[in-house]
């Protein structure tokens, strides 16, 4: 057998008060695409970073082998160069600069000495329209939404002709039909001898795409198999260490209970004078119900969520109803107040103050409750956040623990649990399971079943098709900012769902 491209033998890194490798172990071959798989939690994310450099040598034991050759990384530099190329969950990108700065960034073209920007902007136009983005190169990143700063990430990445590229969630933000743009790349770089580590937590993906699957748990390497050697049941239970019989469990629908949600011809537009975006949407939620919200990229599903909730758009015409009263002028504060709270898909960037600890979030938007002249009373702040804390099951020391420092689904625990504190009756739930693993997804389902069955009314928005289905009791798809179809859980069909999110606005 030929020497593998890169490999790591018996990685163990150490945290303050975790292991969070411990001996993990597996190899990459030219032209390979190995997915690394595991709960959140499981040491991925510490790996790549040990790969890429930003860990340094000697800050861990164990080896990295590239070509066969010890490699002792003391930068993200020493990586490139050695053919190493990173993409993150976390962007690298300077909002304030246009998509081709950024695309270039470090690496700009240069003609006698000064930045060549006809060559660079040439450059950029020709990566966005390979990768099929109709996006112009001098658009600032700012004004791009999660998924298409995810594709100016990779677009970066694929142009560097990396050796080894590492893929980290790279779709966790992308609709289906820029999936398989992707994966198309991917297997085009494949085939020219690149080799790809490719980390996510959307396993259907994983089977697509990967030749070889390596499975890690509690920092450990558990199993390394060939793809067609696996099933979808043996690699979640190598991850979780127990079998999950469904992967959907939504509780049986009880009956419909009250309206607490009405929105009647409701049209909004970004901002006062501009044309509607959200036009003329209607619908109805109801106590114990889980309302599906599906449709592309762009569609509006996060923006209807935001306006709902009071954080964004001027509304144009059309009313909202919340529990059977008038909500004409919609604010954060006052919706928590009445009872309806958001759950954002940018939890990092909306959901959480990352440099402060898990107890300070998770109180942060009820801390009235605790605060008695102006002055937040420890002792009963300190109650109930352990209450949460506890019942999310949130994998930390304890609620002291910044919560920057947690994974990925024990970073939207801690968003939902913030949520459920303000004891709401509306639940807007906006990609609640976007990149995290399938143990912690399946927590999140059991969640929204027992806000379900308490008698609380859950709007779920999610780009994943089969989510959607799995966990909803109706379905709305939005197309262009419009309804393009309302669909009962006895009409749930995918090719329906997609026509529906594809259909064109009446002219």
């Amino acid at each position: 057998m030929s020497t593998p491209l890169l490999e790591v033998r018996s990685l163990t890194k150490r945290f303050p008060g975790v292991l969070a490798l411990h001996e993990a172990s597996f190899d990459l071959r030219p032209g390979e695409v190995h997915a690394l798989c595991g709960e959140n939690g499981a040491g991925k994310s510490t790996l790549i970073k040990l790969l890429a450099g930003i860990h340094p040598h000697g800050s861990y034991t164990g080896d990295i082998f590239v070509d066969g050759r010890a490699a002792r990384f003391k930068s993200i530099r020493d990586a490139n160069a050695a053919g190493i190329a990173v993409i993150t969950q976390e962007f690298a990108l300077v909002d304030e600069l246009s998509i081709a700065e950024n695309l270039f960034l470090g690496r700009e073209p240069l003609r006698h000495g000064i930045i060549d920007w006809p060559a660079m902007q040439q450059r950029a136009a020709a990566l966005l329209q390979e990768f099929g983005l109709a996006l112009h190169p001098e658009t600032l990143v700012r004004e791009l939404g999660i998924g298409q700063k995810q594709l100016v990430e990779i677009l970066r990445a694929l142009d560097k002709q990396s050796r080894v590229l590492v893929l980290d969630e790279p779709t966790a933000a992308l609709p289906e039909h820029e999936v398989g743009v992707l994966f198309a790349h991917v297997r085009r770089l494949r085939d020219r001898g690149t080799a790809c580590i490719y980390i996510s937590h959307k396993l259907d993906e994983v089977f697509a795409l990967a030749d070889r699957i390596t499975v890690l748990r509690d920092g450990e390497t558990i199993a390394t198999r060939v793809t067609t050697a696996c099933t979808l049941a043996s690699v979640i239970r190598d991850m979780v260490g127990r079998d999950i019989t469904e992967l959907f469990p939504r509780t049986a629908p009880h009956a419909a209970g009250d309206v607490q949600l009405r929105v009647t011809g409701l049209s909004v537009a970004r901002e006062t004078g501009a044309a509607p975006f959200l036009r003329d949407l209607s619908f109805e939620l109801r106590a114990g119900e889980v309302l599906g919200i599906g449709g592309l990229m762009g569609a509006g599903r996060t923006e209807l969520l935001m306006h709902l909730f009071g954080a964004w758009g001027a509304r144009v015409a059309g009313t909202v109803e919340l529990e059977r009263h008038p909500y004409g002028a919609p604010s954060p504060g006052e919706s928590i107040r009445r009872g309806l709270v958001l759950a954002s898909e940018d939890r990092r960037r909306y959901g959480l103050v990352l440099d402060q600890s898990i107890g300070f979030n998770l109180s942060l938007s009820n801390l009235h409750e605790f605060t008695r002249l102006g002055v937040v009373q420890r002792a009963p702040e300190e109650v109930r956040n352990r209450h949460f804390f506890s019942a999310l099951q949130i994998k930390a020391e304890d609620q002291r623990v910044l919560a920057g420092t947690l994974s990925g689904g024990g970073q939207q625990k801690v968003v939902l649990g913030k949520a459920l504190m303000t004891r709401p009756r509306v639940v807007l739930l906006d990609e609640p399971t976007r990149g995290i693993d399938v143990g912690a997804k399946l927590e999140v389902y059991e969640l929204i079943n027992q806000l379900t069955d308490d008698g609380q009314a859950v709007v779920l928005v999610s780009s994943e098709l089969p989510e959607l289905m799995g966990m909803s009791d109706r379905i709305l798809m939005l197309s262009e900012g419009r309804i393009g179809g309302e669909f009962a859980r006895v009409d749930f069909c995918q090719e329906k769902l997609l026509a529906a999110a594809m259909a064109s606005a009446p002219s």
